[in-house]
């Protein structure tokens, strides 16, 4: 059975079994089962990030209409306004898009290489085969995700019980800070993408590591810079130095500028907000590679550590702020 034939019978079990049924009904059909309003249920719909198909397209299933009913049957979801829905399903959304770009190639190859091996003898039924390939496949990575989003959710719920405010739009004390590579632009001009792919995964698993084994949490990986948050400044502190540290190591990563500023945020959707977060972003900016920079809030927390040593540098005029004072960090 040749590859074309193979991806062929695969995209339509995949079909039918990831749908979780038949498309049987329009827009207008799911809103009325699900016990919306049509404007809702499209605005919803756009708003996970699916394409607004034409109201009579038979495109939906029962697995449509009960994720509607689902969703608007948290009683968070339902007291709130139609903006604050539509942000939760963009959120929630947007998460799962990514991670399903991710996983597409990896699906695709599991269930063609199981396919490919089993049809290989005389008499094999490529549908049956087909079919139990990618239920085994996907129930598999649909487990290992539960897992991980478990385990995350747990971690996450920790660090809310300490928040008296539970609302999805809070404020919080939190650390914030910023680690960059040098001359990326330069590098990705001359990088092959397997070197650029191979630089990239160096860079995140080093950050990663240092972030979660000193008690913080990543924001978000934006191409050459991570995101991230702590309780306190001295475990952003910790995490910063770390990230330096174990850089270092890695022969090939370029220098990293890394910088931290402490004080309240605005916690929305799963990112992070405010004066805080824009000053560990300007300090980052200015921060000369291979240092770590805090902000006055942050070297205030950390001035009596003798774990730290923090020394006042000449004030910077940034994009947004004219008198910025930032401190060098470095271990006690």
């Amino acid at each position: 059975m040749s590859k074309p034939e193979i991806s062929e019978l695969v995209q339509s079990v995949v079909e039918s079994y990831l749908l979780d049924g038949e498309r049987r009904y329009n827009r207008a059909e799911v809103a009325e089962r699900s016990g919306v309003s049509p404007a809702i249920s499209r605005r919803l719909w756009t708003a996970l990030g699916f394409p607004e198909n034409p109201e009579d397209a038979i495109d939906y299933t029962d697995a449509d209409v009960d994720a509607v009913q689902h969703f608007r049957g948290l009683k968070v979801v339902a007291a709130s306004d139609m903006r604050q829905q539509a942000a939760a399903a963009r959120t929630l959304g947007q998460s799962m898009a990514r991670l399903a770009e991710w996983q597409a190639d990896l699906v695709i190859s599991e269930i063609s290489t199981k396919v490919a091996d089993a049809t290989r003898e005389d008499g094999a039924d490529t549908a049956e085969i087909a079919r139990l390939a990618t239920e085994e496949t996907i129930s598999v990575l649909e487990e290992l995700q539960t897992y991980a989003w478990r385990r995350h959710l747990a971690a996450a719920l920790a660090r809310s019980f300490d928040n008296e405010s539970r609302a999805e739009d809070s404020t919080r004390e939190l650390a914030v800070g910023f680690a960059d590579m040098v001359g990326y632009t330069r590098l990705t001009r001359h990088l092959h993408p397997d070197e650029l792919s191979t630089l990239l995964e160096a860079f995140e698993s080093t950050t990663n590591a240092a972030i979660t084994e000193n008690g913080g949490w990543v924001i978000k990986h934006v191409g050459d810079e991570v995101m991230f948050a702590a309780e306190t400044a001295q475990a952003a502190a910790r995490i910063a130095l770390a990230i330096q540290e174990s850089t270092m190591m890695v022969g090939g990563t370029p220098d990293l500028r890394v910088a931290l500023a402490y004080g309240p945020v605005l916690q929305r959707w799963g990112d992070l907000y405010g004066s805080v977060v824009n000053i560990a972003s300007r300090l980052t900016g200015v921060a000369r590679p291979g240092t770590v920079l805090v902000d006055d809030a942050a070297a205030a927390e950390l001035a009596d550590d003798p774990e730290f040593d923090v020394r006042n540098l000449r004030s910077v005029r940034v994009r947004g702020f004219n008198r910025l004072r930032p401190h060098a960090l470095r271990r006690g």
